[in-house]
């Protein structure tokens, strides 16, 4: 029961990574890789903070403005200076990697011992549990356990309420629409360089937001963390494509947040079946895969039913 409350907690954490790729990939159709640097970058900047006793609401906070500034300085090498988008995003994440090691002093820095959310979190638990158990269908669970994935669930719920009705708005409608068709949007007036520089911005952003309550939950902080961030958050974006089957915002935000707990609780299967930690990268580029060919092998096997053809 540890294991799977530890997947599912895990899963909704890195749903902000899951909506920050969702935001680049999805809305903006934007190869960007500075996830792997901004997700170690929202670590770095508030391990560093929080082992000098910052309090962690600002240092998770000091993370997302530096993903923030990360994918602004994407944005700008994209647009301004006219470098192919992927590009941009790796000359980006290559420079965030020294200044990551910067940040840290070192490759990896413990916030074990100094006041996190999960701290918080931890004080919470043991003022409405003070024997430390609970008992759920038969198992037994700390509370600590249960309050972190209650937490973690909500707080990735308001997040994504406030990302729906973000792009709800004027400003975020004006973002959907540069994604859609730029001809259309600057015929409008609107300065779709800007726009996309702004939506880059947020992405990573909620990315590096991740990476820092990543750290916190771990107690840790590492300059390899992010590598592979980009290929968890589009897993997860297409895994909850295809679970909500449909492209309407208010379900394709839920379908990641989805995606990601589905691809983390079968990460968590797989390590439980005796999958060589080692070959973790393996097994995920294995799950992306089936991830990017089940809608065509879902669309073809449809097609192909007696009577289809007349439909």
């Amino acid at each position: 029961m540890s294991l799977l409350l530890g997947a599912l907690t895990l899963g909704f954490i890195f749903s902000l990574i899951a909506l920050g790729v969702f935001i680049s990939f999805r809305i903006f159709a934007f190869p960007d890789i500075t996830a792997d640097g901004s997700s170690t970058l929202g670590a770095a900047l508030a391990a560093m903070l929080l082992v000098h006793a910052v309090n962690p609401i600002i240092a998770s906070a000091a993370g997302f403005a530096g993903g923030f500034l990360a994918g602004t300085l994407t944005g700008t090498l994209a647009t301004k200076f006219k470098i192919n988008g992927l590009l941009a995003g790796i000359l980006v994440m290559t420079g965030l990697y020294s200044v990551n090691l910067h940040i840290m002093g070192r490759s990896n820095i413990s916030v074990l011992g100094s006041s996190t959310l999960s701290t918080y979190v931890d004080r919470v638990a043991t003022a409405m549990a003070p024997n430390r158990t609970l008992h759920l269908m038969g198992w037994e669970i700390t509370a600590l356990e249960a309050s972190l994935l209650l937490a973690s669930f909500l707080f990735i719920a308001f997040a994504g309420a406030l990302m729906y009705a973000f792009f709800q708005t004027d400003l975020g409608a004006a973002m959907r629409a540069t994604g859609d068709n730029h001809a259309m949007i600057r015929a409008l007036g609107v300065n779709a360089e800007n726009m996309i520089i702004l939506g880059l911005a947020v992405s990573n952003g909620l990315i590096a937001l991740g990476g820092a309550l990543i750290a916190q939950y771990q107690g840790f902080a590492d300059v390899q963390m992010g590598i592979g961030m980009v290929v968890w958050g589009l897993a997860s974006v297409i895994i909850g494509d295809a679970l909500v089957g449909t492209r309407q915002l208010g379900l394709s935000i839920t379908g990641a947040v989805m995606g990601s707990v589905l691809f983390r609780l079968l990460v968590a299967i797989a390590l439980r079946l005796g999958l060589n930690a080692n070959d973790l990268k393996l097994v995920t580029a294995v799950f992306v895969f089936l991830a990017l060919i089940s809608p065509g092998l879902l669309k073809g096997s449809k097609s192909g039913r007696p009577g289809s053809a007349h439909a």
